[in-house]
């Protein structure tokens, strides 16, 4: 196992409260990811992933679309391997994840049904990829992230008395539990520990406040899980993971962050076609 004692010890503190940054996760694949081993490497492109997920579907939309450049694959790239999986040809797993070739493919094959989402399913592979990353601390974050979303839907879901079921990403007994239970808790009282404080922040009524919160119970659980790893690729994962959250944070301030959540569930609502007196 690689030990960065170097690059772990040159990173500044940071706090989810940072209204100012000095680094930026731009800055992290230029300055750092060199210096990380092959394997490493491999679970940082984890977390960049996210960025090539937004970029894929807006490609798939609008072939000129202007995308995130802190993806792992150029604009062009993502053409050329949407171009080839367009024409049925396969793409090698060694230059192109294997999920997102499943998910092109599927998007030209497959008639897309009534009320699918395509992120959704992005999403699903997505996670189940990176969960079979082989690291247990990157393994986790990502089944803590899917768990996480699946119960806020589910709670969201049945506030307003809609099937949960189809609303619910991913193949793991959570996701099996929130799908066919009809307890209180959907039987996960013992199975997820933080159970009662999503409860509790799916219940906060000020969004900007609520996804606080959520970052909040992020940012704690990812202190937790590595508190023993100092000098490790976790330890580094975690800053990057850190720093993009401040950084969503810094260019959200409160009044353009109600109106952006706002509009999120108005566009959720449609999608759901949640009964007006609900509304």
């Amino acid at each position: 196992m690689s030990k960065y004692y170097y690059l772990v010890a040159g990173l500044p503190e940071l706090t989810l409260e940072d209204s100012k940054l000095s680094y930026t996760v731009a800055d992290f694949k230029t300055e750092l990811y060199p210096a990380l081993s092959e394997d490493d490497k491999k679970l940082v492109d984890l977390f960049y992933l996210k960025f090539d997920n937004a970029n894929v579907l807006k490609l798939l939309k609008d072939k000129d679309a202007a995308i995130d450049p802190r993806g792992n694959y150029s604009s062009e790239e993502l053409a050329e391997y949407i171009s080839q999986l367009k024409d049925g040809d396969e793409v090698s797993d060694s230059v192109f994840p294997s999920y997102l070739s499943t998910f092109i493919s599927e998007y030209f094959s497959l008639p897309a049904e009534e009320g699918f989402l395509h992120e959704d399913r992005l999403a699903a592979l997505y996670y189940a990829y990176a969960m079979e990353c082989g690291n247990q601390f990157v393994s986790s974050w990502f089944g803590f992230n899917l768990t996480i979303n699946n119960i806020l839907v589910a709670l969201t879901a049945r506030k307003f008395k809609l099937d949960i079921a189809p609303l619910i990403v991913g193949d793991t007994e959570v996701c099996e539990a929130l799908r066919t239970s009809n307890a209180r808790d959907f039987g996960l009282g013992t199975e997820v520990d933080y159970l009662e404080q999503l409860v509790k922040i799916s219940e906060t009524e000020e969004l900007v406040d609520r996804e606080r919160k959520l970052d909040q119970l992020r940012w704690n659980w990812m202190e937790e899980a590595t508190f023993f790893d100092y000098f490790t690729v976790e330890r580094l994962f975690v800053f990057l993971l850190q720093l993009e959250m401040i950084e969503r944070w810094i260019t959200l301030d409160k009044e353009k962050g109600n109106q952006l959540f706002r509009s999120i569930i108005a566009a959720l609502k449609d999608e759901v076609q949640i009964p007006a007196e609900f509304r």
